[in-house]
């Protein structure tokens, strides 16, 4: 590790943040219609996004910060298993395919701006709606503060703001003024900055990982040589426990594990708030169903990114936290001003989604909390007012997260919220396809799926901390599993037998207002947007 700033690294840093800056503000005028001041232009960027736009935005939203620091770090922490996320992104795409461009015409088709808004729509329900609403706000917030971790991460590496015992003021301010920036051309021009931001963002991270998957192997006597050293690493006795400290190759009694974790966190990927805004952005059903066909290009970049965690092993990168093992690790093997480049494609990395996740959690408060029970009448600029403010709250949230707890407890709660949002399908996916479910059972088995999970993810013991472990007994079969799966599928068993209950005695089912061609509709079919304005996409329904 070098000691004091990296001055050249800095630099470097420093210029690519402040371009994006400039390309943040400047993304105010880009597309920009006559009427601004309305949840479709600031939170939806007019719904105007092509193919390219939407597959930058995607991959920018999706692929962050927190996956350039900690799917590496889970690799050097424990081996092969952190590769989950290389399959788990796979096969995200088959099952996105048949149900996104369903969600992007009925949306569009009713001028719906959250996934809730369309619960509501569909079943009638306000109790379902805010109960969805809450979810999504709830697992994305964590998810915000993690991407200022790794903001973090790169400046503690970079030696800005001193050491430990530096004044907590002076040691945070570059923290401070990055959360600044972001609040600022976030307000100013809604989903269109991070939009714009998002070419340069992937473009760097292209770069540094093709560099550094050819030029560090190169340094450290290539492949065999890291694999070897990994190897020996992972066997060393870890002192706390008395057991090796991971695995090149996870054994037969972590297959369903493995498998599990993959297949729940698949499921869940495009269920957070901020890959629905994207998907929603985009100016037709086509254009979504081209981006599950080339977004997987984005699989490939993350399973080079994961092996970055056995060169760090290899190169001997001995951090005590492990979110800092791949800066750490750029900064000792790469000249110091790509090593600027490298900071700031994680940075960057991290303004992106930072941005589109505060957007999308400040679309759901405004249009299904503050809209639907504080302020029904509110018109489209007022709507586009409060999200903007409500945007800047939690992203104030999230860096209270950052500056005032264990960075621990935001990684346990952003882990949560993939337990958390997978509860969501029956209503939301299910409803994609079937008015069948009754909305008090979907309520019933939501309630199920979060009270089960939250339990038993708080009762495991995870890696690191007595708390919000990711696997569990699964019931009947006796394997370990994601919890996040075995509370979905309680969730459908229970919505399954409610429906039967509620639909045997009569019970009221509520009004839907969609009807069997809007799912199939495109943008330039007649009457697309046009049958219920934004401002009135929460019509009579009832609990």
């Amino acid at each position: 590790m070098k000691d004091g700033v990296n001055g050249v690294a800095l630099a470097v840093f420093i210029f690519f943040f402040l371009a994006v800056t400039v390309m943040g503000f400047m993304a105010s005028k880009w597309r920009r219609a006559e009427n601004a001041n309305n949840l479709d232009e600031w939170g939806l960027g007019g719904r105007s996004f092509g193919t390219w736009v939407t597959w930058f935005l995607l991959g920018g939203d999706l692929y962050t910060a927190y996956t350039f620091v900690a799917v590496p770090a889970a690799v050097y922490a424990g081996g092969a298993a952190g590769f989950f996320a290389v399959p788990y992104t796979i096969l995200c795409y088959p099952l996105v395919f048949t149900f996104l461009p369903r969600l992007w015409s009925v949306a569009h088709k009713h001028g719906y701006v959250t996934s809730s808004d369309f619960v509501r729509g569909r079943f009638g329900s306000r109790g379902l709606s805010l109960a969805l609403a809450l979810t999504g706000i709830l697992a994305t917030m964590p998810y915000i503060a993690l991407q200022l971790v790794g903001i973090q991460a790169v400046l503690d590496v970079l030696g800005v703001g001193g050491g430990e015992g530096t004044n907590w003021f002076v040691k945070d301010l570059p923290l401070l003024i990055a959360f600044g920036v972001l609040a600022a051309y976030t307000y100013s021009s809604g989903l269109r900055a991070p939009a714009m931001i998002a070419f340069v963002k992937d473009a760097l991270v292209y770069i540094v990982i093709i560099v550094a998957t050819i030029y560090i192997p190169i340094r450290l006597g290539g492949f065999d040589e890291i694999f070897a050293k990994a190897g020996h690493a992972f066997a060393a006795e870890n002192p706390a426990t008395g057991k090796p400290r991971g695995a090149l190759v996870p054994g037969p009694q972590a297959q369903w594990s493995y498998a599990t974790l993959a297949l729940g966190s698949a499921m869940a990927l495009f269920l957070y708030p901020h890959s629905v805004t994207a998907v929603l952005s985009s100016k037709g059903r086509n254009v979504i169903r081209r981006n599950t066909t080339i977004l997987p290009l984005y699989s490939l970049m993350l399973g080079l990114l994961a092996m970055l965690g056995f060169m760090a092993l290899a190169a001997g990168v001995k951090v005590k936290n492990g979110q800092l093992a791949i800066p750490q690790l750029f900064e000792d093997m790469f000249p110091d001003w790509f090593t600027g480049v490298a900071f700031a494609a994680i940075g960057i990395g991290a303004l992106v989604p930072a941005a589109i996740m505060s957007i999308a959690a400040a679309n759901l408060f405004t249009r299904n909390i503050y809209k639907e029970f504080l302020k029904p009448d509110a018109s489209p600029e007022h709507e586009a007012k409060v999200s903007k403010l409500a945007s800047l709250l939690v992203k104030v949230g999230a860096l209270v997260f950052v500056l005032t707890m264990d960075k621990t407890v935001a990684i346990n709660f952003q882990l949560l919220g993939g337990i958390w949002i997978l509860q969501t399908i029956p209503a939301l996916v299910g409803g994609l396809f079937t008015r069948w479910f009754h909305r008090w059972a979907l309520l019933a088995g939501w309630a199920a799926g979060m009270g089960y999970g939250t339990w038993r993810a708080y009762a495991t013991p995870s890696a690191t901390q007595a708390h919000f472990g990711n696997t569990n007994l699964i019931p009947l079969l006796g394997e370990k599993g994601y919890i996040g799966l075995t509370a979905f599928a309680l969730n459908v068993i229970v919505v399954i037998v409610a429906t039967f209950v509620l639909k045997a005695i009569k019970a009221p089912d509520g009004v839907d207002q969609t009807s069997p061609s809007d799912y199939t509709a495109d943008a330039g079919d007649p009457g697309v947007a046009a049958e219920l304005p934004p401002a009135t996409a929460g019509a009579p329904g009832g609990h």
